[in-house]
């Protein structure tokens, strides 16, 4: 142990006097390793910033301490009078409504919010002009005040002091709505918000039965010691079928901090496949300044120095460069947060000042440390190797082989240590190591896809063109940049052309075959004794249209087989079933756009114990099996039903599904309200608005939604998360030119011997740029021909398996890869060579 110690301290101050001379040969090295990590300290320190941003922030984000939910129903006198024994109760009523201009000549859709006169209990309304809500919604003169977006009245062609219609009544436009302090926990909106008083509702003629409300009891606690656990816990007690959902400050906008959590994981994933593409510029700097080394490695070794001693001097120097490069990339990473806090900062709460997160700089730096190691450690294996005779024949490679299966067994073993802290740092696990299998298989295959050109390029005999002959020997003759291009460029242009063929896909599918399949209309709220008229007018409106309709209720699942869900270790695919209320309904037959899998349906009049169908896949990731049971809150009721049969649900085709369809006398007597669609792919959109307008005039309380808009959100929100994803995967390319123009330039001595002995032959500088140009154009070509096939078979997988969508290749997506390859090969390698050619001969000729 002690000769260990000497050793090392012996090898520390050779390292640091072996590196007063600069950091010449490491500049490609530092950049790909700082470009990495910042890239992976960026993303988690962002996401850090906003999750604790909605924590800290949690009581004005929900404008409470603990707000309870209830669906389609109020709390009934018990449950106020407990709400009302926990604090100062504020109530909010939430729901999708149809406004209209006065003249009924416009309609669009809205977030209908009503607010009695305590809303918020924390966090700040603002509103344009700046006056109390109170004012602003009063009735005045017999008519009730509102705030809408901007957008709802550019939809409208309004603007403040017109008048609206909701439902039955006519409200009058007092304002802008600025800024809510609750708009995150109320979740994603489908259309702008308009927002009245809660008094205006009840007058409204919305709230029917049936209705699609929600109804938000906020609470401020009269005892703030109170944990948000022992509330729930004990509101379930008492309260076992209230069907609330319950929600403290702490968890404000869970959905919000889910989808934050996801992003900066696949993000940091991306992440790591560019610090993975960079480890390719570590192994070439490594290799190249441990060659300009072997005649001091050969004067340690003639002074008596064991290999061991060797590795420790130029792991030392590596690490000391890769500390430093890594400090540099956590600084640039940390740096990003103010920065994209202050682009973010009008959508979602973000901390104020710069602040540090160890965790997310911990793990970068670890990341970058391990890739670092990862890619060093065979060419330290080499450096051992290297003979005293070197110092006699400097041009000799002798030593460079023959690495021993240790220093093999090392690299394996970092690696499966970077593998490893991906996988395990992440909670989507089998994401993780999906992504991380690919990226070591596109390694492997990278690398062999660079033996099999130069092999190619080896068996080719009779070419005339002296340049092209000239770059097809540069190709497969030692030295050559093949495997360094062909790694480093093929992994960045994989993931960037993956990208792009997922996102043209999963937009051409909402245009294309979604929007083909889909209705046109879903309506809701629709009452039992409108739903006759409601389907005449709706024929009126659109003769050769097909009007379909089922009996809606909302309902959420509280257990299976007795066990509360709560309790279940759920798979991450499957946990959108369980939260929240779930749509559902009953029916005789089986519906449309399903068919059973196992067991049987029920039979007609069927009235023995509650029976449920339950859609197959879904079924079987929460582990369901035929006979299990179901227990599900519907309107303050809880009602358990046993599973009498999987079908496979068609949910591609947009039409009328549900997770859970029962048997009729499930819900005998119970209220409830229809849902309805309108499919007719000959509509215009003028025959579109005609028949939202004919609707909504002549049913004011049914609200219309037009799937087109609906895809048109979706589209623009997969746009700019593609766009997040490709700003980050562009890191990955960015990586690629460097360790590209390290390459290169390691290469440059060779280079410069070659053209000036083909230059003394009489060769043309023309001929030696074309011989370039070709011989960088090949390898961009091979490099753009596996990035094209690994990134159609990757995003084939996530299309096909993954989002259950059709799969088509896109040639747009090729071109570019092709001429991103092209570009990057061909621009980086003249310049990176443009030097060469302008080498004079004599200083050359005299070194030979």
């Amino acid at each position: 142990m002690g000769s260990l110690l000497k050793d090392w301290a012996l090898a520390w101050r050779f390292a640091i006097r072996e590196m007063r001379g600069g950091l010449q040969g490491f500049r490609i090295f530092i950049l790909c390793i700082l470009l990495g990590t910042a890239a992976i300290a960026g993303v988690n320190s962002v996401a850090a910033s906003m999750s604790e941003a909605l924590e800290g922030r949690g009581r004005e984000i929900l404008a409470g301490d603990i707000r309870f939910e209830l669906k389609q129903r109020e709390a009934n006198t018990a449950e106020r009078a407990y709400l009302d024994g926990l604090g100062q109760v504020a109530v909010a009523s939430n729901m999708r409504s149809m406004v209209r201009s006065e003249d009924k000549a416009r309609q669009t859709l809205s977030e209908l919010k009503a607010i009695d006169g305590l809303y918020p209990l924390y966090g700040k309304f603002v509103a344009d002009p700046d006056r109390p809500l109170s004012d602003l919604l009063a009735q005045r003169d017999g008519v009730y005040g509102a705030l809408a977006q901007p957008m709802l009245l550019d939809r409208l062609g309004g603007k403040i002091g017109d008048r609206v219609l909701i439902g039955d009544m006519t409200v009058e436009i007092r304002g802008r709505i600025v800024s809510e302090p609750d708009q995150l926990s109320d979740g994603f909106a489908l259309a702008p918000r308009l927002l009245i008083a809660r008094e205006a509702l009840a007058k409204s003629g919305l709230m029917q039965t049936g209705s699609l409300v929600d109804n938000n009891y906020r609470v401020k606690l009269l005892d703030g010691a109170r944990r948000v656990g022992e509330i729930r816990r004990e509101a379930q007690a008492k309260f076992p079928e209230a069907g609330w959902a319950i929600r403290g400050a702490g968890n404000a906008a869970p959905a919000l901090s889910n989808n934050i959590e996801r992003f900066s994981e696949f993000l940091t994933l991306v992440g790591l496949a560019a610090l993975a593409a960079g480890g390719v510029g570590v192994a070439n700097a490594v290799t190249a300044y441990l060659d300009a080394k072997r005649g001091v490695i050969a004067c340690f070794k003639s002074l008596g120095a064991p290999g061991r001693l060797i590795v420790m001097v130029y792991l030392i120097q590596i690490l000391v460069i890769a500390t430093l490069a890594i400090v540099g990339g956590l600084a640039v990473g940390a740096a990003i947060t103010p920065v994209a806090g202050y682009f973010l900062r009008d959508y979602m709460p973000v901390p104020e000042g710069v602040t540090f997160y160890p965790r997310a700089l911990g793990l970068a730096g670890l990341f970058g440390l391990l890739i670092t190691l990862a890619f060093s450690v065979l060419p330290l294996g080499r450096s051992r190797l290297v003979r005293a005779t070197e110092l006699f024949r400097s041009q000799s490679d002798t030593g460079w082989r023959r690495v021993p299966a240790r220093y093999y067994i090392s690299t394996g073993l970092v690696f499966l240590a970077v593998a490893a802290l991906a996988v395990f740092s992440a909670e989507q696990r089998f994401l993780a190591f999906v992504f991380v299998a690919s990226t070591a298989g596109a390694f492997l295959v990278l690398r062999l896809v660079a033996y099999g050109v130069a092999a190619l390029a080896r068996r080719v005999r009779k070419v005339h063109s002296p340049a092209l002959r000239l770059a097809i020997g540069n190709i497969h003759r030692p030295g050559a940049l093949t495997g360094s291009v062909i790694l480093s460029l093929g992994l960045g242009l994989t993931l960037l052309s993956a990208l792009a063929l997922i996102e043209g896909n999963l937009r051409g599918s909402m245009a294309g075959a979604m929007a083909e399949k889909a209705p046109n209309f879903f309506f809701i709220d629709i009452q039992n004794r409108d739903i006759d008229g409601f389907k005449s007018v709706v024929k009126t409106a659109a003769p050769g249209g097909d009007v379909r309709s089922v009996p809606m209720l909302r309902g959420r699942i509280l257990a299976f087989n007795g066990e509360d869900v709560q309790k279940r270790n759920v798979p991450q695919e499957a946990r959108w079933v369980l939260q929240g209320d779930r749509g559902i309904t009953y029916a005789e037959t089986v519906p449309e756009n399903s068919r059973v899998e196992e067991g049987a349906w029920w039979g007609k009049d069927y009235s023995g114990e509650p029976l449920v169908s339950f859609a197959s896949e879904e079924g079987h990731q929460l582990g369901l099996k035929i006979g299990d049971t179901v227990t599900v809150n519907v309107l303050g009721r809880n009602i358990t039903a046993r599973i009498a049969n999987f079908r496979a649900v068609e949910w591609r085709s947009m039409s009328i599904n549900f997770v859970m369809v029962f048997s009729p006398n499930t819900f005998k007597g119970a209220p409830h309200a229809w849902l309805a669609t309108l499919t007719d792919h000959a509509a215009t959109p003028a025959l579109e608005q005609a028949v939202m307008r004919s609707v909504t005039n002549a049913y004011p309380g049914i609200t219309s939604i037009r799937v087109k808009d609906a895809l048109d959100i979706a589209s623009d929100l997969v746009g700019q998360l593609a766009t997040a994803v490709r700003a980050a995967a562009s890191i990955a390319l960015v990586v690629s030119v460097l360790v590209l123009s390290g390459a290169i330039a390691a290469g440059n001595r060779a280079r410069i011997h070659d053209a000036v002995v083909l230059k003394t032959l009489g060769a043309r500088r023309s001929m030696l740029m074309r011989a370039y140009f070709y011989e960088y154009a090949l390898l961009g070509l091979s490099a753009s021909v596996f990035a094209l096939a690994a990134a159609s078979a990757a995003s084939w997988y996530v299309v096909t398996e993954i989002m259950e969508l059709p799969f088509r290749f896109l040639p747009g997506a090729a071109l570019w890869t092709l001429a991103v390859a092209l570009v990057v090969t061909a621009g980086t390698g003249f310049l990176g060579t443009w030097r060469v050619l302008g080498q004079k001969a004599a200083p050359v000729l005299r070194e030979l």
